[in-house]
């Protein structure tokens, strides 16, 4: 059984420390610095090129998560504007720091006149890596559960942090979890092309990095009870995925046509 202890790690001359923002910048600083390796090693890069583009990546997808989690959830940021900076709190999405970050990346790929979709690839690598480990903030900050269950593995809920329906249950599926753990099989899927010489041109590895995390994404939005928003009766976040997975795949095949 698992159970969050807290959301803050410690306090410092009166600030409060949360675990969340530790794990997000222990996350950044690994997948950054497994990235510049695989870079280095790999893909021809010169040495720290990856760790010139992270403030890039970082500034824009930060942006990126927040802007995109707050339109998720507009009414309540549009009553209270100044919970928008205070991410300290917690609300980001992937969806948004993938766009935000992209942006960081091409703007980072002109100024160095490298190839963007070679640095998308190795960017890849370290970001599954990194997701993998910024899961665990979200434990730390009881969300992204799933549905009720009394499965050994199970996640403890506290009242205060239960959707309405489900007040009286206080198990639920650990879907941070889930989510983790298909982030670190797909890190090593693609350590194992990189490994292995199968990248096939430019952009391959980063376009079958959003197929696999997309697809990973849908499976565990299926038992997730806590997403923000809905269309359609849908998760916006696995339109979305369905969205990365058809461009991604359009891209795979019009380049390996070429």
């Amino acid at each position: 059984m698992f159970t969050a202890p807290s959301q803050i790690l410690c306090t410092i001359f009166g600030v409060n420390i949360y675990y969340y923002g530790v794990i997000l910048a222990l996350s950044i600083s690994i997948g950054t610095l497994v990235s510049d390796w695989f870079g280095t090693k790999f893909f021809g890069l010169k040495k720290d090129t990856v760790i010139d583009l992270a403030p890039y990546v970082i500034i824009f997808g930060i942006i990126g998560a927040r802007l995109y989690y707050c339109l998720m959830d507009c009414d309540f940021y549009l009553r209270f504007p100044t919970e928008i900076l205070a991410i300290r709190h917690g609300g980001i999405s992937i969806h948004g720091a993938i766009i935000g970050g992209f942006a960081g990346l091409w703007i980072f790929a002109k100024r160095r006149n490298i190839m963007l979709l070679k640095l998308a690839d190795v960017s890849s690598i370290g970001l599954a890596i990194g997701q993998a480990l910024g899961r665990w903030g979200n434990f730390f900050n009881s969300e992204a559960y799933g549905a009720p269950t009394n499965l050994p593995w199970k996640l403890y809920i506290a009242p205060q942090y239960r959707k309405i329906p489900y007040l009286n249950e206080e198990f639920y599926h650990p879907a941070f979890l889930y989510e983790s753990i298909l982030d670190i099989i797909i890190f090593l899927i693609l350590v194992f092309l990189v490994k292995t010489n199968r990248i096939k041109f430019d952009g391959f590895l980063a376009a079958l990095y959003l197929i696999l995390y997309s697809t990973a994404r849908i499976l565990v939005e299926i038992i997730r009870i806590d997403s923000v928003r809905y269309l359609f009766g849908m998760p916006i976040a696995i339109i979305m995925s369905i969205g990365i997975i058809i461009l991604s795949t359009l891209f795979l095949i019009k380049s390996n046509k070429e």
